[in-house]
This record gives structure tokens, sequence and C-alpha cells, in this order.
């Protein structure tokens, strides 16, 4: 077995006395796609929330690639990075929204070079050109010039979803990013997904769309209550679930 991309240790994140996540252990491996299910407030969001440091933990770990998520550590004790150290973290990391969370004040191909040229400040030719690359590759190279509000909900996700790639990220991270869309945009997303891990790209997807996991993932996590009851492959998880609970949450969706 190859070390693990994403290696989540012992996490546990608390607000206030709600307790959401309690003990989540979880690795992927570079090139693999991990489909995590569950019932809303099961801690699913959270969770991909903590891989890149916007919640941070109360206890355990995080790294991407060996690297610690948000802190350095000093003998046995764990020190948080300063912000500017921590926004350089996350560029390895890409982030898929629900809502899209695109400029509405820049054009599509803006959007996807923004993070590029000023968080990375790589050069503003390589970008634009990648830039263009990323949206042929999403079917979109036509609406370059576009502006968020000209586009459906499922091209704006898939615009979102060049934008997460042109930062050459290590893994991609999908937060139920088809929730929002009417369901004829659904599919395009999906698609432009199975394309990516075709292609190998290291991700993890919250997401309630049992076909895409059964299809597209290495191995699915079912959530609840801030754990993870049960993981395996689709066939395991979906088709012989062991825990009772997995169980009843899959009657109710497939």
């Amino acid at each position: 077995m190859s070390a693990a991309m994403v290696d989540v240790r012992g996490v546990h994140k608390s607000f206030g006395a709600l307790h959401v996540l309690r003990g989540i252990d979880l690795r992927v491996r570079a090139g693999e796609v991990t489909v995590v299910l569950g019932p809303s407030g099961s801690g699913k969001s959270t969770l991909l929330r903590s891989i890149n440091h916007l919640e941070r933990v109360d206890r355990g770990y995080v790294s991407v690639d060996g690297q610690l998520m948000g802190y350095r550590r000093a003998g046995n004790r764990l020190h948080e990075l300063k912000e500017r150290q921590i926004l350089k973290q996350r560029t390895q990391i890409g982030f898929v929204f629900q809502n899209f969370n695109l400029f509405a004040h820049l054009t599509a191909i803006e959007n996807i070079a923004e993070a590029p040229i000023s968080a990375q400040r790589r050069p503003r030719s390589e970008v634009y050109a990648e830039a263009e690359t990323l949206l042929r590759r999403v079917g979109l190279l036509q609406k370059a010039q576009v502006y968020p509000r000209q586009l459906s909900g499922g091209q704006q996700q898939r615009v979102a979803i060049a934008r997460a790639l042109a930062l050459r990220p290590k893994v991609v991270l999908f937060d139920e990013p088809t929730s929002a869309l009417d369901p004829e945009l659904v599919g395009e997303v999906l698609d432009t997904m199975r394309d990516l891990a075709r292609g190998g790209t290291t991700m993890i997807v919250v997401t309630h769309e049992i076909g895409f996991a059964r299809e597209v993932a290495d191995t699915v996590v079912f959530m609840d209550a801030g754990r993870i009851v049960e993981q395996g492959s689709p066939d395991e998880v979906l088709n012989h679930p062991q825990h009772d609970r997995t169980r009843a949450f899959l009657s109710k969706v497939l």
C-alpha cells in the first residue's frame, strides 16, 4: 500500500456543546476517490473543512502529502501556523462548494485565474493559458468571457471545478457539489467529476448521489453522529452493509 495522500487521525471538533466530529480516522491514497455519505448533521461538511483547516480541530490532526495542515510540530507539541502559511497550504487543496462561490464581478476565465495569480504568484500568461485548457476540459471554453449570472447552475459549478483545478492541487474536496442544482443539470457536473476520477485526481466527495458513489468511488464512507460507522468498497458498503444505521440510511435513499 502506498502512503496516504490525506491522513486524518483521531479528529474531534465541537461547536460549543455540540460535538460534531468524534474521533475521525480516514486515509485516502493518491489517485483514489473517496465518497462520504450520511444524513444531514452527521459531520460530513465539517470533516471536509477540517481537512483544509477552514475549521480548527480540537484534537487529532490532518496531514496532506505528509505535511501537517495548519500546524507545525515541535517535540510533542503542535503549534498553529500563521495565517499566511495556512493560506499557502490551502493552495494544495482544491475545494468545490455547494453554492459555487464564484466572484460575480469576474468572468469565468478570471474566476479560474484569480487564485493562481494572487495566491501562487504564477505568471499571468501561463495561468490564462492553463485556464483556457481547464475550461476546454470542462466543456466551457466558449463561455470564457461570460459572467456567472449568465451561466446556468451546472455551468457555474463546472467553472468552480476548473477553478479548483487551476491551483494544481494534490486533492480536491467536493461538498455536495450537485445539491444546489436543478435535477436536469446534475448529470453534466457528475460527468465532469467522472472525467477527473478517470484522470487520477485524488478526490473526497460528500454527496447523496449513490449512483456516482457506486460507479466512481474506490472507497465509500458512511458517517452518522460525528463518527465513521462503516467504510469499504462500494460493493461492501452499498450492497452488503454491516451496520444497522447504514442499512436504515440506504433503505431511504436507494
